[in-house]
Protein backbone atom coordinates (compact mmCIF):
# COMPACT_ATOMS: atom_id res chain seq x y z
CA UNK A 1 0.00 0.00 0.00
CA UNK A 2 1.77 3.29 -1.39
CA UNK A 3 1.76 5.76 1.37
CA UNK A 4 0.42 9.60 0.70
CA UNK A 5 3.05 12.10 -0.07
CA UNK A 6 4.51 13.97 3.32
CA UNK A 7 8.15 15.02 4.33
CA UNK A 8 8.40 11.80 6.01
CA UNK A 9 7.01 9.73 3.46
CA UNK A 10 10.64 10.04 1.85
CA UNK A 11 12.14 7.44 5.09
CA UNK A 12 9.65 5.11 4.02
CA UNK A 13 10.87 1.80 2.01
CA UNK A 14 9.10 -1.26 0.80
CA UNK A 15 10.49 -4.62 -0.17
CA UNK A 16 9.23 -5.77 -3.66
CA UNK A 17 9.11 -9.52 -2.25
CA UNK A 18 6.31 -8.94 0.37
CA UNK A 19 4.85 -6.35 -1.34
CA UNK A 20 4.15 -9.25 -4.43
CA UNK A 21 2.45 -11.61 -1.90
CA UNK A 22 -0.48 -8.87 -1.39
CA UNK A 23 -1.19 -10.58 1.76
CA UNK A 24 0.46 -8.26 4.42
CA UNK A 25 1.49 -4.62 4.93
CA UNK A 26 4.87 -3.85 5.87
CA UNK A 27 7.35 -0.67 5.56
CA UNK A 28 10.57 0.09 6.99
CA UNK A 29 11.27 3.81 8.52
CA UNK A 30 14.67 5.07 8.30
CA UNK A 31 15.72 8.00 8.58
CA UNK A 32 13.59 10.80 9.95
CA UNK A 33 14.69 14.28 8.49
CA UNK A 34 14.92 17.40 10.61
CA UNK A 35 14.83 15.12 14.39
CA UNK A 36 17.50 16.04 16.72
CA UNK A 37 18.08 12.30 17.45
CA UNK A 38 21.74 12.66 19.58
CA UNK A 39 20.76 11.48 22.57
CA UNK A 40 20.03 8.36 24.38
CA UNK A 41 17.62 5.66 23.34
CA UNK A 42 14.65 6.32 25.25
CA UNK A 43 14.54 10.37 24.57
CA UNK A 44 15.42 9.16 20.77
CA UNK A 45 12.42 6.88 20.21
CA UNK A 46 10.10 9.68 22.29
CA UNK A 47 11.08 12.75 19.59
CA UNK A 48 10.66 10.30 16.97
CA UNK A 49 7.29 8.82 18.01
CA UNK A 50 4.92 11.25 16.64
CA UNK A 51 6.20 10.96 13.36
CA UNK A 52 6.69 7.10 13.67
CA UNK A 53 2.75 7.28 14.65
CA UNK A 54 2.11 9.34 11.08
CA UNK A 55 3.46 6.91 9.31
CA UNK A 56 1.73 4.21 10.43
CA UNK A 57 -0.98 5.75 9.70
CA UNK A 58 -0.32 5.79 6.19
CA UNK A 59 0.48 2.69 5.79
CA UNK A 60 -2.77 1.50 6.73
CA UNK A 61 -2.44 0.06 10.35
CA UNK A 62 -2.31 3.29 12.30
CA UNK A 63 -5.81 1.95 13.86
CA UNK A 64 -4.39 -1.60 14.60
CA UNK A 65 -3.41 -2.91 17.61
CA UNK A 66 0.15 -2.05 18.00
CA UNK A 67 2.83 -4.79 19.18
CA UNK A 68 6.31 -4.06 20.11
CA UNK A 69 9.51 -6.46 21.73
CA UNK A 70 11.34 -5.36 24.40
CA UNK A 71 14.20 -6.13 22.38
CA UNK A 72 16.45 -8.14 25.23
CA UNK A 73 19.23 -9.09 22.73
CA UNK A 74 17.62 -12.95 23.40
CA UNK A 75 16.43 -15.47 21.81
CA UNK A 76 12.54 -15.55 22.84
CA UNK A 77 9.47 -15.16 20.84
CA UNK A 78 5.79 -13.80 21.82
CA UNK A 79 2.81 -15.01 20.41
CA UNK A 80 0.36 -12.23 19.66
CA UNK A 81 -3.09 -12.59 20.09
CA UNK A 82 -4.50 -9.87 21.93
CA UNK A 83 -6.23 -6.73 20.66
CA UNK A 84 -7.10 -4.86 24.14
CA UNK A 85 -5.82 -1.18 24.50
CA UNK A 86 -3.85 0.36 21.60
CA UNK A 87 -0.23 -1.46 22.31
CA UNK A 88 1.35 -3.35 24.29
CA UNK A 89 5.36 -3.92 24.63
CA UNK A 90 6.25 -7.40 25.27
CA UNK A 91 8.72 -7.86 27.87
CA UNK A 92 11.84 -10.28 27.19
CA UNK A 93 11.68 -10.92 23.79
CA UNK A 94 13.23 -9.90 20.65
CA UNK A 95 10.76 -11.09 18.15
CA UNK A 96 6.33 -11.26 17.41
CA UNK A 97 4.34 -13.83 15.46
CA UNK A 98 0.39 -13.51 14.89
CA UNK A 99 -2.07 -15.01 12.37
CA UNK A 100 -4.70 -12.50 13.77
CA UNK A 101 -5.89 -9.26 11.68
CA UNK A 102 -6.06 -6.07 13.34
CA UNK A 103 -2.04 -6.20 14.92
CA UNK A 104 0.80 -4.34 13.81
CA UNK A 105 4.56 -5.79 14.48
CA UNK A 106 6.80 -3.35 14.94
CA UNK A 107 10.51 -3.60 16.02
CA UNK A 108 13.15 -1.27 16.69
CA UNK A 109 16.85 -1.05 14.54
CA UNK A 110 19.78 0.93 14.28
CA UNK A 111 22.43 -1.94 12.76
CA UNK A 112 20.46 -4.57 14.04
CA UNK A 113 18.75 -7.18 11.49
CA UNK A 114 14.68 -6.53 11.54
CA UNK A 115 13.72 -9.82 9.85
CA UNK A 116 10.32 -10.33 8.27
CA UNK A 117 8.61 -13.62 8.17
CA UNK A 118 5.31 -14.17 6.11
CA UNK A 119 3.57 -17.26 5.59
CA UNK A 120 1.08 -16.45 3.00
CA UNK A 121 -0.23 -20.25 3.15
CA UNK A 122 -1.40 -20.09 6.76
CA UNK A 123 -1.97 -16.17 6.66
CA UNK A 124 0.79 -16.01 9.28
CA UNK A 125 3.60 -13.65 10.38
CA UNK A 126 6.68 -12.83 12.29
CA UNK A 127 8.95 -10.26 13.15
CA UNK A 128 12.37 -10.51 14.80
CA UNK A 129 15.22 -8.39 15.75
CA UNK A 130 18.30 -10.04 15.54
CA UNK A 131 21.95 -8.52 15.96
CA UNK A 132 25.44 -10.05 16.70
CA UNK A 133 23.42 -11.78 19.97
CA UNK A 134 20.45 -12.84 18.69
CA UNK A 135 21.76 -14.19 15.62
CA UNK A 136 24.71 -15.95 17.91
CA UNK A 137 21.47 -17.72 19.73
CA UNK A 138 19.32 -18.46 16.73
CA UNK A 139 16.80 -16.05 17.17
CA UNK A 140 15.38 -16.93 13.36
CA UNK A 141 15.23 -20.59 14.05
CA UNK A 142 13.60 -20.00 17.14
CA UNK A 143 10.49 -17.67 15.22
CA UNK A 144 10.21 -20.65 12.43
CA UNK A 145 9.77 -23.20 15.14
CA UNK A 146 7.33 -20.90 16.93
CA UNK A 147 5.24 -20.55 13.85
CA UNK A 148 5.24 -24.11 13.20
CA UNK A 149 4.04 -24.46 16.64
CA UNK A 150 1.70 -22.10 16.38
CA UNK A 151 -0.13 -21.73 13.17
CA UNK A 152 1.19 -25.04 11.97
CA UNK A 153 3.67 -23.27 9.34
CA UNK A 154 5.86 -25.06 7.15
CA UNK A 155 9.50 -23.49 6.20
CA UNK A 156 8.92 -23.81 2.58
CA UNK A 157 6.47 -21.88 2.47
CA UNK A 158 7.64 -18.92 4.39
CA UNK A 159 8.76 -15.91 2.42
CA UNK A 160 11.51 -13.88 4.43
CA UNK A 161 12.72 -10.72 4.02
CA UNK A 162 16.31 -9.11 5.72
CA UNK A 163 15.99 -5.11 6.95
CA UNK A 164 19.48 -2.74 5.96
CA UNK A 165 21.93 -3.77 9.00
CA UNK A 166 25.12 -3.20 9.60
CA UNK A 167 27.95 -4.93 7.51
CA UNK A 168 31.43 -5.53 6.94
CA UNK A 169 34.01 -3.52 6.71
CA UNK A 170 32.04 -1.53 9.71
CA UNK A 171 31.47 -4.21 11.89
CA UNK A 172 33.31 -6.93 11.94
CA UNK A 173 31.00 -9.39 11.98
CA UNK A 174 28.89 -10.06 9.04
CA UNK A 175 25.38 -11.55 10.61
CA UNK A 176 23.11 -10.43 7.59
CA UNK A 177 25.06 -13.79 6.00
CA UNK A 178 24.38 -15.78 8.78
CA UNK A 179 20.88 -15.27 9.63
CA UNK A 180 20.44 -16.15 5.55
CA UNK A 181 22.47 -19.25 6.40
CA UNK A 182 20.26 -20.14 9.33
CA UNK A 183 16.93 -19.89 7.79
CA UNK A 184 18.58 -21.99 4.66
CA UNK A 185 19.32 -24.48 7.27
CA UNK A 186 15.71 -24.61 8.79
CA UNK A 187 14.16 -25.10 5.33
CA UNK A 188 13.39 -21.48 4.32
CA UNK A 189 13.74 -21.06 0.18
CA UNK A 190 12.40 -17.62 -0.37
CA UNK A 191 15.10 -15.47 1.55
CA UNK A 192 15.58 -12.08 0.32
CA UNK A 193 18.25 -9.46 1.68
CA UNK A 194 17.74 -5.63 1.33
CA UNK A 195 21.63 -6.04 1.34
CA UNK A 196 22.61 -2.40 2.13
CA UNK A 197 24.56 -1.03 4.99
CA UNK A 198 23.28 1.34 7.93
CA UNK A 199 26.60 2.49 8.50
CA UNK A 200 27.41 3.25 4.98
CA UNK A 201 24.66 6.01 4.73
CA UNK A 202 23.90 8.13 7.05
CA UNK A 203 21.49 10.25 5.60
CA UNK A 204 19.22 7.29 4.66
CA UNK A 205 19.62 5.47 8.21
CA UNK A 206 20.61 5.29 11.76
CA UNK A 207 23.79 3.49 13.03
CA UNK A 208 24.52 3.02 16.53
CA UNK A 209 28.17 1.95 15.90
CA UNK A 210 28.91 4.86 13.80
CA UNK A 211 26.86 7.52 15.45
CA UNK A 212 28.79 6.10 18.81
CA UNK A 213 25.21 5.37 20.61
CA UNK A 214 23.78 8.55 20.44
CA UNK A 215 21.37 8.37 17.40
CA UNK A 216 17.48 7.49 16.64
CA UNK A 217 15.90 3.90 15.80
CA UNK A 218 14.59 3.02 12.68
CA UNK A 219 10.91 1.03 12.56
CA UNK A 220 10.19 -2.30 11.04
CA UNK A 221 6.51 -3.08 10.70
CA UNK A 222 4.05 -5.95 9.62
CA UNK A 223 0.73 -6.40 9.42
CA UNK A 224 -1.36 -8.99 7.55
CA UNK A 225 -4.16 -7.16 5.54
Amino acid sequence: MAPRATPASSALEFFPALDSLGVVRHGFIGRLPGIDVATDRTEALARLDETHRALRTELGVGEMFFATAEQVHGKEIALVSELAGEKRCFSGVDGLVTDQPGISLGVYVADCCAVFLVDPVRNAVGLVHSGKKGTALSIVTHAIAKMQAAFGSAPPDLVVQLSPCIRPPHYEIDFAAEIMRQLRAAGVQQVHDAGRCTACDLARYYSYRAEKARTGRMLALLALG
